[in-house]
């Protein structure tokens, strides 16, 4: 084992025993001395550390303190370890001598590698700062050069914008002289021609060839149109000059003439081609042309010449096919349905034509929309008037059209017809370019005639319909009174069978009123004039619809007034026969029938009234009101007109009501005159119960009030029906009043008459008039005059003196007001 370590160790040694040669080129780059010993220990280290773990471990741990510096442990002597008995140990690191050599070549190497790189490092050191300083003294040198450079630069560029603005001078004033140039030669290429032209009146064959050759009239165009405006202006500061002189040299009149005529005949000359292009659809050459006839006055006579060569404004059977379009072949039976079909047709075409103009006048002419304006405005003085005229003849207002024809309605509806359309036509017609033209200014002056008597018109239209009205209504009603007479009706049948007011036709009438006040507000677009317009028109609906249910009302009035008469003509005196008073009674009945009749006529009358009343503000609060609103004054003036106009109904109505009322009492006075028997309220005292039943009088006036007083329950609201019915309910207590003055009463028939008090003050319940119903209330206590004894009579007017004096004049009533001299057992009452 131990010869096998030693070969090995020794083996190592003679491997590593050869001096370490180092050069200065391996420590190039990154280079640590540090870093080389810890690579060479790394290196030789672990072998002898893999050789010999045993001895290391056999001999235990080996301290700090017995390490010798050689790397040999501290031991004891041989000897003793011999006499001991104990083998010697072979050295821990027998290599240890080689190595030390090497690391001591190495560290002669190293240090001689130092030296050499110390001095290599110093001799770049002083190279560097050599070639620093003179680096530093190459850029000092370059920067004054740079310095100079820039202001050789500077002055250079000053240079150069000096020479600059000097050429630049030079460049406005050669300029300059060449404008000079040119226009003192064609100043006196001016003056040569202005001569040529001023030489002789009306001779142009000795002009420049210039003026004569086709290939240059845009030049010849411009010459002369040049030279004659300065010869008109010179004449004109001449003649300024020479005011006040007696003779004036003479001038360029000559000059003037001659250049006249050229330019008119050069016009014609470009018209003529100009014309001969467009019929061959050569733009091109009319665009060369229109902008050489563009030099004489603004090109004003080829637009006007293009425009009014157009087919549409010269050919006849243009303008004879578009009145059949519009009113067909038979124009006196248009509609103003068919006639908005044909408009609409007609201007679909007309604004088809147009925008196919609009193009070719965009490639021709160098102001299209002044072309524009003309062709736009010729069309709608034109070709729209032809039409409108044929179409909106006027009618008279003192001789109207009959109605049979249309009237005045059918002119208007056409009028809003074409206005409409046309307005469509403007507007379509504007959007494709018409340049300052103010084209609705010129649509409302083609409706100017027809606008200016409109109104009239419209009030009149109404008019006429409402008259139409009329005579259909009483053409009805006398076919119907013929046929009432032809079957043989009774008279008061005929008098209920007039004619009663229609809620319809009043609807029909404010219907006309709309259709009005829609083509006011077409036609008017000032707030101010259509307020008026609409005013005017709503007036005569007022005037109309008050004169109808007046008229209605009056009818009514008269029903009533014959029914009177009827009344009047059967009253018979005491002392006839008893045939003669069966009659008198039968024409009475008859009477009465018709009375009945006429009063629920006239409340169905009343009725209407207030509906076709509400109507009218019905449509005046929705349609009428918001278009006066605008202007100061028109709405209130408004409702003081409707309010006035429907002042002579309410009097027709208030009459009319007051009839009834009179007819209502004389029936009633004519049942209980005819029904009321003497017994009623004097009954013989035969010992029979007495009957607490209504009279017979009573039971039939109060069935014929609940059965007439029905229509009036119906027809009346509010006030109205408040007022009616507290002025019957008056009027029935003093009727009554009056009529039981005629009877004489003892106590059962004083019982008799409360019961008939108290029937009639339930029915008058209904009537929800508490005045009423107070008078009859205190006419059921006075009742009670008839029914106490004599000495309790004045314990009766205690809680109620306010009946003392019709209280009077019933006691006066009873059957012992004598007997029992009531009279002196009162009259101290009477005198309190």
């Amino acid at each position: 084992m131990k010869e096998s370590r030693d070969g090995i160790g020794n083996d190592r040694i003679s491997k590593s025993s050869s001096p370490l040669i180092l050069d200065l080129d391996d420590f190039k780059g990154d280079f640590s001395f540090d870093a080389l010993f810890g690579s060479l220990v790394n290196e030789l280290l672990p072998s002898f550390q893999e050789e010999e773990p045993d001895s290391v471990d056999g001999h235990g741990n080996i301290s700090g303190s017995d390490a010798l510096p050689n790397g040999h442990k501290q031991a004891p002597s041989d000897a003793i370890k011999f006499a001991q008995g104990l083998s010697v140990p072979a050295p821990l690191f027998p290599e240890v001598d080689a190595l030390t050599s090497l690391f001591k070549d190495s560290c002669r190497e190293l240090i001689n590698l130092r030296k050499q790189i110390d001095g290599r490092l110093h001799n770049l050191k002083k190279e560097l700062s050599i070639q620093d300083s003179k680096h530093r003294k190459t850029l000092s040198e370059l920067e004054k050069g740079v310095d100079g450079l820039f202001d050789s630069f500077a002055r250079l560029d000053s240079r150069i914008s000096s020479v600059g603005q000097t050429a630049a001078k030079i460049g406005d004033h050669l300029q300059s002289a060449d404008a000079q140039r040119v226009t003192a030669s064609q100043t006196i290429d001016l003056i040569k021609y202005l001569m040529e032209f001023n030489s002789s009146p009306g001779d142009l064959m000795e002009l420049s060839p210039l003026f004569s050759d086709d290939s240059h009239v845009a030049e010849a165009a411009s010459i002369a149109e040049k030279l004659r405006s300065f010869a008109e202006e010179d004449i004109r500061r001449q003649g300024i000059a020479d005011i006040g002189h007696a003779t004036a040299s003479r001038g360029l009149e000559v000059a003037v003439a001659n250049l006249q005529d050229y330019c008119n005949e050069l016009e014609n000359r470009l018209l003529t081609r100009f014309d001969a292009a467009s019929q061959r659809r050569e733009l091109s050459t009319m665009a060369e042309c229109a902008k050489i006839l563009s030099q004489f006055n603004r090109g004003n006579s080829a637009m006007q010449h293009y425009v009014a060569t157009r087919p549409m404004f010269i050919d006849v059977e243009v303008m004879n096919a578009d009145i059949r379009l519009v009113l067909g072949d038979q124009a006196s039976q248009a509609s103003p349905s068919n006639v908005a079909r044909g408009l609409s047709s007609l201007y679909k075409e007309i604004t088809d034509t147009v925008r196919k103009e609009a193009a070719t006048i965009t490639a021709v002419f160098p102001s299209p929309n002044y072309v524009m304006c003309i062709l736009v405005q010729r069309v709608l003085e034109q070709r729209v008037t032809a039409i409108l005229d044929k179409l909106l003849v006027k009618p008279s207002l003192v001789n109207l059209p009959p109605t049979e024809e249309g009237g005045l309605l059918l002119y208007l509806r056409m009028l809003a017809v074409a206005y409409e359309k046309t307005h469509d036509l403007a507007r379509d017609l504007r959007a494709m370019g018409c340049g300052d033209l103010d084209i609705e200014g010129v649509t409302e002056c083609l409706f100017t005639a027809q606008k200016e008597e409109y109104p009239e018109h419209e009030q009149a239209s109404l008019r006429q319909l409402y008259q139409a009205k009329m005579e259909e209504l009483r053409a009805e009603s006398q076919q119907l009174s013929e046929s009432t007479a032809s079957i043989g009706r009774s008279k008061g049948a005929s008098i209920a069978s007039q004619q009663q007011i229609s809620v319809t036709v009043v609807t029909e009438s404010v219907r006309w009123n709309e259709e009005a006040i829609s083509r006011c507000t077409l036609f008017s677009s000032q707030p101010a004039t259509l307020a008026a317009n609409v005013k005017a028109v709503f007036t005569c609906l007022l005037d109309q619809v008050n004169q109808y249910i007046t008229e209605g009302l009056e009818r009514a009035r008269d029903s009533l007034t014959e029914a009177a008469a009827l009344r009047e003509r059967f009253v018979l005196g005491t002392s006839v026969s008893r045939r003669v008073a069966a009659a008198a009674a039968s024409a009475a009945e008859a009477a009465a029938a018709a009375g009945e009749s006429s009063f629920r006529s006239f409340m169905v009358a009343v009725q209407r009234c207030g509906s076709s009343v509400a109507i009218v503000q019905q449509y005046f609060a929705n349609s009428i009101s918001r278009l006066l609103l605008p202007v100061d004054g028109a709405h209130a003036s408004s409702c003081e007109e409707m309010a006035t106009a429907m002042s002579s109904a309410e009097a027709a109505a208030y009459k009319g009501l007051q009839q009834c009322i009179e007819t209502v009492m004389a029936e009633v006075e004519r049942l209980l005159s005819a029904e009321q028997k003497a017994t009623d309220y004097r009954s013989p005292d035969d010992g029979i119960a007495p009957d607490h039943r209504p009279t017979n009088a009573c039971t039939r006036v109060v069935a014929y009030l609940s059965r007439v007083l029905e229509a009036a329950f119906t027809a009346l609201e509010g006030l109205n029906k408040q007022a009616f019915l507290t002025e019957l309910g008056n009027r029935l207590h003093k009727g009554l009043l009056n009529h039981w003055q005629k009877f004489t009463f003892n106590p059962s028939g004083g019982l008799r008459l409360k019961r008939d008090i108290t029937e009639y003050g339930e029915f008058v319940c209904s009537f929800n008039a508490p005045s009423v119903d107070e008078k009859f209330e205190l006419l059921g206590i006075m009742a009670n005059v008839f029914i106490v004894a004599p000495e309790s009579l004045s314990t009766l007017f205690e809680g109620t003196p306010s009946i003392r004096k019709d209280a009077q004049r019933f006691i006066q009533l009873r059957e012992d007001y004598k007997s029992a001299k009531l009279a002196i057992r009162l009259s101290s009452l009477w005198t309190s």
